[in-house]
């Protein structure tokens, strides 16, 4: 064949190639299919042109598709650092309205809060609390009005600050859940406690000294908070405003948002723990320094969350923002075969969650009954002195671990472990059926390789010191993605457990970062859930139920537990939701097998000179 036969015959595929390589959103399959014509085109060439220009342009055409692939894929490194330079602020930008809108509620809160503390003087005392009021007027009086910020060590302090304002930072994303609702009422209650105590301070003639010492690690923790109020509002905004998807996908769509924007405040929220602990004590440095220390927080939150972003929008992004892809509404499904964000993963959770609610909630139901049943059948105290409930928010919560550690209950890390293994079992089963058609090992025997990984989950949680919690947070990916190593591979519990450690230990910050999200959401959701629902069905039970005082005190107690244990296995579930579709994300990472198979079948399909066989 002539050469420019051979150019006239191939040029619209290979203009066509050029297309998908330029465009910003690729086709994976149609890529592959013309990447193998361009390459048989390419052997073509070299065999009758080897010196014209057309092999030279092929070679290049095949050598774009290579570097695209492999020469510019982005390294860990890499990938965390176009979040932050690239992606964090993209979303930034496109979430303009919600960060104006959480900050100009946050500010009108604050003047609500300074307005009424000038209009009433007992306005601090029923938004800060007597306690703190009077503690602050002795302070005051000592001479030493920021004594507050001296009386724990550093690192304790420290410590204890970054959680509460995690804490506070994710409950206020979480609350915009509630169609940006609970969003904006924390933003309230926050701003105006600001503005409560900010006045506290002027009203004595403080304001200098107060201003120094708050806004050090405030406009920090300021900043952070109303970030997340943007956070829970764009959200929300996705269950409000659904446009053209249905209410799911566009929640969907911007809860993925407000996580990335909630990752991208962590340090931030961190720093401020960090400064209040250990800078802001040093009230008797130079106001000078604490004032330019404040300008320089006040200058990055500037920077970094407002001019940033706008010049990124005018130089242009580098590529559209991940993540916001949404299957089909209508028989939704999770892709196996394929390297996940932790964005991509959550939102699969409660794909599945959704799927096959019916069957987790009749699980947490049954597990939530043996439990109690076992516990006040096994204890060595009557009902009411086994648990410990205070009808305030989250005060369930703050005594969380009794239900893991409880000298009335000797069988309780039996029972946990019982317990535990039914509803990883019953999970992990339905995950694989949804991947593949049958399982490797029959029900008892599947049950049973259950019990040693869940029984290393009691271990872990079974201590009560104050490393308890960075113990969980760091190592629960670990007895999860053993146990369903092995249920999934049908291997015996000590195989997989080097199978379990090898994969948490190749992409350990994912896991951690996906558990992490799961374990506060799910805190947050328990809280919530058990503060609200568990003391009203109480109620509405005691308006039926007609006992004595003492009985119903131990009826109360069970009814709690059983509440109580019934949510917290729901929220059990969707971690082991999300530690069973890590699995195949790290598989992927790790071994490859998806990708292995797609190399197999290409060219399988006849093909004659990059031409399919009819």
């Amino acid at each position: 064949m002539r050469e420019t036969n051979f150019i006239e015959q191939n040029k619209d595929k290979w203009r066509e190639f050029e297309h998908i390589l330029d465009s910003p959103r690729k086709d994976p399959d149609k890529l592959n299919d013309l990447f193998v014509q361009i390459t048989d085109d390419l052997s073509y060439s070299r065999t009758f042109y080897p010196n014209r220009s057309v092999r030279v342009y092929l070679n290049g055409l095949a050598q774009r598709i290579f570097f695209n692939i492999y020469k510019n894929r982005r390294s860990r490194a890499r990938r965390l650092l176009t979040f932050w330079t690239d992606e964090l602020p993209h979303l930034i930008y496109e979430s303009r309205p919600e960060f104006r809108t959480s900050f100009l509620i946050f500010l009108l809160a604050c003047l609500i809060g300074v307005v009424s503390s000038a209009m009433d003087s007992q306005f601090a005392n029923v938004i800060l609390g007597d306690t703190y009021v009077e503690m602050t007027v002795e302070n005051i009086e000592s001479g030493d009005p920021m004594a507050v910020y001296k009386e724990k060590g550093a690192f304790g302090m420290s410590l204890g600050i970054t959680l509460n304002n995690l804490f506070v930072a994710f409950l206020t994303f979480v609350m915009g859940v509630f169609f940006t609702v609970g969003t904006v009422a924390i933003l309230i209650r926050n701003g105006i406690m600001l503005g409560a105590f900010q006045y506290f301070f002027i009203e004595r003639g403080l304001f200098w000294d107060s201003f120094l010492t708050i806004w050090i690690h405030g406009t920090l923790e300021i900043s952070a908070i109303i970030i997340a109020g943007a956070a829970g509002i764009t959200m929300g905004k996705g269950l409000v405003f659904p446009g053209t998807y249905t209410r799911v996908q566009s929640f969907q769509r911007s809860a993925r948002r407000g996580i990335k924007i909630m990752i991208g405040i962590a340090p931030i929220i961190i720093m401020a723990g960090f400064i209040e602990g250990y800078l802001t004590r040093h009230t008797d440095a130079l106001p000078i320094v604490r004032a330019g220390f404040i300008l320089a927080c006040l200058a990055f939150v500037l920077l970094y969350f407002v001019w940033y972003p706008r010049k990124k929008a005018r130089d242009g992004f580098r590529e559209a923002i991940r993540d916001t892809h949404i299957n089909a509404d209508t028989g939704q499904w999770i892709n196996f075969s394929q390297i996940k964000s932790s964005g991509e993963i959550f939102s699969d959770v409660f794909v599945f969650f959704r799927k096959y609610a019916g069957r987790i909630v009749l699980a947490a139901l049954f597990t939530a009954i043996l439990f109690s049943a076992a516990v006040f059948l096994s204890g060595t105290a009557p009902p009411a002195e086994q648990f410990v409930f205070l009808n305030q928010a989250f005060g369930t919560a703050t005594a969380l671990s009794q239900f893991f550690i409880n000298e009335t209950v000797p069988l309780l890390p039996l029972i946990n472990t019982l317990c535990f293994s039914i509803m990883a079992y019953i999970i992990f089963r339905s995950l694989i059926l949804e991947e593949q058609d049958k399982l490797k090992d029959s029900v008892p025997l599947g049950f049973l390789k259950m019990l040693i990984p869940m029984g290393a989950l009691q271990l872990l949680i079974f201590t009560n010191d104050w490393y308890t919690v960075f113990l969980t947070l760091g190592f629960l990916p670990a007895p999860v993605l053993w146990a369903y190593s092995s249920l999934r591979e049908g291997i015996n519990p000590a195989s997989a457990l080097f199978r379990g450690a090898s994969l948490f230990s190749q992409s350990y910050s994912k896991a951690f970062g996906l558990f992490l999200i799961l374990m506060l959401v799910g805190f947050l959701a328990f809280s919530l859930a058990d503060s609200t629902l568990a003391w009203f069905y109480l109620d509405l039970v005691t308006w039926v139920v007609l006992l004595e005082e003492s009985a119903m005190q131990q009826f109360s107690t069970v009814f709690l537990t059983f509440i109580t244990v019934f949510i917290l296995y729901l929220v059990f579930a969707i971690i082991l939701i999300g530690g069973g579709v890590l699995y195949y994300s790290l598989l992927e990472i790790r071994e490859a097998p998806a990708l292995m198979k797609r190399i197999q079948q290409i060219g399988q399909r006849r093909s004659i000179k990059g031409m399919e066989q009819e």
